[in-house]
């Protein structure tokens, strides 16, 4: 029940902008709780790195004296990743185009981790 809850906001998000390739909510430790990722991607990595990431991205601020992390934010040549805090044991992986209106992609992202924090 809960990870249908959890598909439906994640369709939600992906259908919001065609500038969004793909989403998961990856818990803290790095495993994968519902995804709508492309074919051919490993869902048990993406999971592994999220985790990294977001680990890192923590680290930093807390060493920079940030505060606690909102996002972090990937740019490569072929588009974006995207994480947002979901909830204390989860986070927000979007996947966008390098063409994306990054304000728009932040705004649906922000929404849908709030919903999926309610879930969680």
């Amino acid at each position: 029940m809960r990870s249908d809850q959890l598909m439906a906001i994640l369709n939600e998000l992906d259908a919001s902008s065609a500038d969004i390739q793909a989403s998961a909510v990856i818990s803290a430790d790095g495993l994968m709780m519902a995804s709508h990722l492309p074919q051919g991607l490993d869902q048990d990595r993406v999971g592994a790195m999220g985790a990294a990431l977001l680990s890192l991205g923590t680290r930093v601020a807390k060493e920079l004296e940030r505060g606690t992390p909102e996002q972090v934010l990937v740019k490569g040549e072929l588009g974006y990743v995207l994480m947002v805090q979901a909830g204390p044991d989860a986070v927000l992986t979007v996947l966008a185009s390098s063409a994306a209106k990054l304000g728009l992609v932040f705004l649906d992202a922000k929404r849908a981790s709030a919903a999926l924090a309610q879930v969680l």
